[in-house]
This record gives C-alpha cells, sequence and structure tokens, in this order.
C-alpha cells in the first residue's frame, strides 16, 4: 500500500524540528505526545541507571523511527539527546493511534515495523553474547549480508558489535592479509 513505512511518515508529518547538536529532543519522565522520525542528524536514546551510570538504547539516524515502543507508554523512560544536528519529523500521539485505528494497511506496515525491530534488537543480543571480535565480526557480517561499509563507517560496526575501534581494525587487517 506504502511504499515505505518511514518514508510515508516523512511525507504526511504534522510538524519537522530543527535541533541543535547537545540538545534534548525530550527528557525521562516526560509525558508522550508524539512519533519523531530522524530524517536528517543522530539522536540517541540514554537511560541513567541508579548508580550514575548511562547506558545508550538506540542510535537514531537518518530514516529511524524513534523510541517508537514509547508511544504505548505514558512518560519516556529514557533521554534523547542530539548528537548530531537533527531535523525529524513529528507525528501527534492522538493522530497516529486514530490513524492505525482507520487505516489496516497503515496498522500492517507499522506492526511489520515493529516486528523488524524486534528481530533487529534479537540479532543484536546475539552478535554481543559472542565472545571474541572474530566472532563478533562474523556475526556482525552475516546479519548483514557480508558487506562491509565504506572505511569511514568501521567506527559505527565496533559500536554496534560492542569492541573499540581498534580491535575492529585489527581484526579486519587480519582478514585482509589472509
Amino acid at each position: 500500500m506504502y511504499e515505505g513505512f518511514i518514508e510515508h511518515l516523512i511525507g504526511t508529518a504534522h510538524k519537522q524540528r530543527e535541533l541543535d547538536q547537545g540538545s534534548y529532543l525530550f527528557h525521562q519522565d516526560d509525558p508522550v505526545r508524539s512519533v519523531f522520525v530522524v530524517s536528517e542528524g543522530s539522536i540517541e536514546l540514554t537511560r541513567h541507571q541508579r548508580d550514575g551510570a548511562s547506558i545508550v538504547l538506540q542510535r537514531a539516524s537518518a530514516g529511524t523511527i524513534l523510541a517508537e515502543a514509547s508511544i504505548y507508554s505514558e512518560n519516556y523512560h529514557c533521554d534523547a539527546v542530539v548528537t548530531l544536528p537533527s531535523v525529524v519529523i513529528e507525528w501527534s500521539k492522538r493522530i497516529f493511534f486514530a490513524r492505525l485505528e482507520k487505516d489496516k494497511g497503515f496498522a500492517n506496515l507499522w506492526a511489520a515495523h515493529l516486528a523488524r525491530e524486534v528481530q533487529s534488537a534479537r540479532g543484536q543480543i546475539e552478535i554481543l553474547s559472542r565472545k571474541t571480535v572474530a566472532e563478533r565480526v562474523d556475526g556482525w557480517l552475516a546479519w548483514q549480508g557480508n558487506n562491509l561499509p565504506a572505511k569511514g563507517h568501521w567506527k559505527e560496526i565496533a559500536v554496534q558489535i560492542g569492541v573499540s575501534p581498534e580491535a575492529l581494525y585489527r581484526e579486519l587487517a587480519k582478514r585482509r592479509s589472509v
């Protein structure tokens, strides 16, 4: 019905906001009033732990729905920190839910999107459960169809698989020399 769910959201959004690096889109405990799609830049969902540590729950870049599970909550359980100058597309929660109720095709695309996010999270967990850098790289490559991005994006892979960039670079260098 719709070419791409996220593209459809962007094309039919009710509001667009520009955000500066270092700013917050929302804070933990703020009421959930909107669905956000990052159309430019990067935003991280960060949850603060009781011991003062924090954990990044999502790194959302262009074409990513931010904190989609939050639409089913009254309040956010994390902060949305803008890590690069960003533009977000915003749908009000009320309008989004009304659309889900009225449009079966839209509801099915939303369900499919959520299912893909669950699959992605499970793949990420599986990769992070591996012990060595080599095993994590193997898992990441299998997940991505054995396609390694351009060299400038390797740090992103290191973050995704939970290793230092240097460890990733050493592993990739080993593989090239074989």
